[in-house]
């Protein structure tokens, strides 16, 4: 594995540093208090738009699009977003402005990867240009969805029409007056049991303004509204779309499902540490500057410690997540699956106890909205439980790593030791070392 960046992503990457320092880091006391002025609820900050012109001026726009639709983006690696999706991940907004932020990427990728050319033409140019938003409409409050078969959204076939029918929560970007598609993942009762456990689901796209789609209420994240997107909980009653709203085929909403979040769970990531990276180093700046009892905190043996296992951390996250975005590249989502599963698990947890330690060294300022901090460590609490749930994850991956080592045969023991039995004793022995004298010189 060779992570050296090319001469195309140095660039890219010297591009985007400069945006950011120019027009993005200035930005961000006026976007935030935009956001969370209760006068601007579900209005997006003017301020973005100008920012979307100027990205897309420079080229740095659609850069999460893989190589294969290079025509419509810059045609980078999973590897080489990487260390782009990680700038971008220390000013959580900031991705609109080149048009990756979630969950539109997500939604382009599937409309590229399994759009008709008609599905293509109506929703992926706009949502490529920028000019709409879009929701993906899995999660129910009546069932687990983390694991995502026991999805029961009723979606019937009548005529050329389907008809949906059931309830969704925690659906992200839904507020924003700019989201205009939603793509829906619900049980096809045409084909009922005969799919199995995951052949069972579809995904439908349904316009914003459908009839029969009603906002039940808002929900906050740890007391945001998280303006002007936000998450809501839905109701769909007797919504009707043509049955060309049908995503792949009837049957394949998991497919789809699993196609969508394999880069999405690893983008997330990259920005897991861009906003780690941001912490530590906001944790360097404030302990430097501050003393207590006739000295400055940077003296102190435990702040020392805090600073250098966050440095660790943060580049062990960042190595595993370079291996998996090689390996995506390499080999495909599926091959990779067991080091995505990884380093979901590890980036946004490693990610809050790196922000933690970063509010603990600034005190009470660090958990005010005077810095980054806590909203970094919120966004990364929630991302834990985001695109399946650490502990989903961690299950899965063990139940394939068993399956996998347990089938290497053992080295260097006898085959009672490898099943965990108890060697027999010599006779006349109690299992006791023997000490056997030294061989004759």
């Amino acid at each position: 594995m060779n992570f050296d960046h090319s001469e195309k992503v140095q660039g890219l990457l010297a591009q985007l540093n400069a945006f950011m320092d120019q027009h993005v880091y200035p930005k961000e006391r006026e976007h935030e208090d935009w956001v969370n002025d209760p006068s601007k609820l579900w209005q997006h900050w003017p301020g973005i738009e100008p920012l979307k012109k100027l990205a897309r001026e420079q080229g740095l726009w659609n850069l999460f699009l893989p190589h294969e639709y290079g025509a419509i983006s810059p045609g980078l690696t999973n590897l080489e977003y990487a260390p782009l999706a990680e700038v971008m991940g220390r000013v959580p907004w900031s991705s609109e402005v080149f048009n990756c932020s979630a969950p539109d990427t997500g939604n382009m990728e599937v409309l590229a990867r399994y759009g008709t050319p008609a599905q293509q033409a109506q929703w992926l140019l706009p949502l490529l240009d920028g000019a709409i938003r879009s929701a993906y409409v899995m999660t129910e409050p009546q069932v687990a969805s983390s694991d995502a078969t026991n999805v029961a959204l009723r979606i019937e076939h009548d005529g050329d029409e389907l008809v949906l029918n059931g309830r969704k929560w925690w659906i992200s970007g839904i507020m924003d007056e700019r989201c205009t598609l939603l793509l829906v993942m619900g049980k096809d009762a045409s084909i009922g049991e005969a799919g199995g456990r995951y052949g069972q689901h579809s995904t439908v796209i349904v316009p914003r303004g459908t009839p029969g789609l009603t906002i039940v209420r808002n929900q906050k994240v740890f007391g945001r509204l998280h303006s002007p997107g936000g998450e809501a909980e839905l109701r769909f009653e007797n919504v009707r779309v043509p049955k060309a709203n049908l995503i792949l085929g009837p049957g394949k909403g998991f497919e789809i499902a699993q196609g969508r979040l394999g880069p999405g769970r690893i983008h997330h990531c990259m920005r897991s540490i861009g906003q780690a990276q941001r912490a530590l180093e906001t944790m360097c700046r404030r302990v430097e500057a501050r003393s207590t009892f006739g000295r400055k905190l940077s003296e102190q043996s435990a702040i020392r410690q805090d600073v250098a296992l966050s440095f660790c951390e943060i580049e062990q996250a960042r190595l595993l997540t370079l291996k998996a975005a090689d390996m995506m590249d390499k080999h495909g989502n599926k091959v990779a699956k067991d080091l995505i599963a990884a380093i979901k698990v590890v980036a946004p947890s490693m990610a809050t106890t790196v922000i933690d330690r970063a509010i603990q060294a600034h005190g009470g300022m660090g958990v005010s909205d005077d810095t980054e901090l806590a909203y970094f460590w919120a966004i990364n609490r929630f991302v834990r439980i985001a695109d399946g749930p650490d502990a989903v994850h961690m299950n899965q991956l063990g139940r394939q790593k068993i399956k996998e080592l347990s089938a290497i045969p053992a080295q260097g023991m006898s085959p009672a030791d490898a099943s965990g039995e108890q060697p027999a004793h010599p006779p006349g022995t109690t299992g006791a070392s023997v000490v056997q004298p030294s061989p004759a010189r």
